[in-house]
């Protein structure tokens, strides 16, 4: 069985931002049981170097839903500033972008491939095919980013394990 891009990339997206918006909703809950602000652990980070959890939200979304948007336009760039949302903020945009992207259909993402896009930063150009940028770029970026959320909800003491990031398998039926 051939594997296409949109199983290599919208399914995985859409498997891991369920999750995501499953362990930001469990999060919450412990936030509220526990007297927990949680729009402080919005700021929250692992390190004093790296970006807070808020970033690593609109990252995931920006990696998923923008980079499918991206190879649609031929290019891609940097997520735009971190709007200042709030935790409740932070899971509507999971869940929009998880909604917006279960809207493709396959043919419509399947025919992307091949396609010429670029990553651009400021002045720097990088090429790409749809593909290449999506399983080589896109995508790591997108666990990347998933993962440093989840890490930073982990650090807070919510009570998460391998299965809240796993999110919905994809079994045999």
């Amino acid at each position: 069985m051939a594997v296409s891009l949109y199983d290599l990339s919208v399914t995985n997206y859409l498997q891991t931002l369920g999750a995501v918006e499953g362990f930001v909703a469990k999060s919450l809950t412990h936030f509220n049981d526990n007297k927990i602000d949680a729009n402080e652990v919005a700021d929250a980070r692992l390190a004093p170097d790296m970006l807070p959890f808020r970033f690593q939200i609109h990252s995931a979304v920006h990696h998923s839903l923008g980079a499918i948007r991206g190879v649609q336009s031929g290019v891609f760039t940097p997520p735009s500033p971190v709007p200042a949302l709030d935790f409740a903020g932070l899971q509507k945009q999971v869940s929009e972008a998880r909604e917006e992207l279960q809207k493709l259909k396959p043919d419509e993402v399947n025919g992307l491939a091949g396609k010429d896009m670029v990553f651009q930063m400021r002045d720097n150009k990088l090429p790409f095919t749809a593909e290449g940028f999506l399983l080589s770029f896109s995508l790591p970026n997108f666990y990347f980013h998933a993962t440093t959320a989840y890490d930073i909800l982990r650090s807070k003491g919510v009570p998460l394990g391998k299965r809240d990031f796993l999110g919905r398998l994809r079994m045999k039926s």
